[in-house]
């Protein structure tokens, strides 16, 4: 039996604080393109995760470790582009639950969502080329590094690179056949 520590809960308005948490840390923020550094900034982040969600243009989802009944993080898909079937996908931490292995169990559960329920094909990753956690921990769960964007966006006064990496509904399907292979010879 499979037994999941994680829940995925759809963020509302009331979960402001939890987000207010994370973004409002420059640890999570790093290398995101947001940060809220009080809680009234925050409501601009809210709106988005609202809007996402009104516009067919993504969903947001809170992760709550079911064991201790506490939020951990966040994750979900912006960019829905239905026509193409890809989105891409964004995930942060409080960092108190960093290399703790939850991307792990949680990113199935998201492939799950979009490949199944928004009926997608590809999923995509941004990444910061200098963020070497993201980015191993993309290479972990079966994304492909696709290539560099150089200097593609701007920081204050500094431009920064992007990495791509996408996973396939292909690739995740040929990975749950291994999967189910192994499992049935372990019987």
């Amino acid at each position: 039996y499979i037994i999941y520590m994680y829940q995925l809960i759809e963020i509302r308005q009331e979960h402001k604080e939890h987000i207010f948490k994370g973004l409002s840390d420059e640890r999570v923020t790093k290398y995101y393109a947001v940060h809220f550094p009080t809680m009234e900034s925050t409501q601009e982040q809210m709106d988005w995760y609202a809007g996402l969600k009104e516009d067919g243009k993504g969903c947001w989802w809170l992760v709550r470790d079911t064991n201790q009944n506490v939020f951990v993080g966040a994750g979900g898909f912006n960019d829905l582009d239905q026509e193409n079937q890809k989105a891409e996908i964004g995930f942060w931490l409080y960092p108190e639950y960093w290399g703790k292995g939850i991307l792990s169990e949680v990113m199935p559960v998201l492939f799950e969502k979009g490949f199944n329920e928004l009926g997608l094909n590809r999923i995509e990753g941004f990444v910061d080329a200098g963020n070497a956690k993201c980015k191993k921990a993309l290479q972990k769960i079966n994304f492909t590094y696709e290539g560099t964007l150089r200097e593609i966006e701007r920081k204050g006064d500094t431009f920064l690179s992007v990495e791509v990496y996408s996973v396939l509904k292909s690739d995740v399907c040929s990975i749950n056949e291994e999967l189910v292979k192994v499992k049935a010879l372990n019987e």
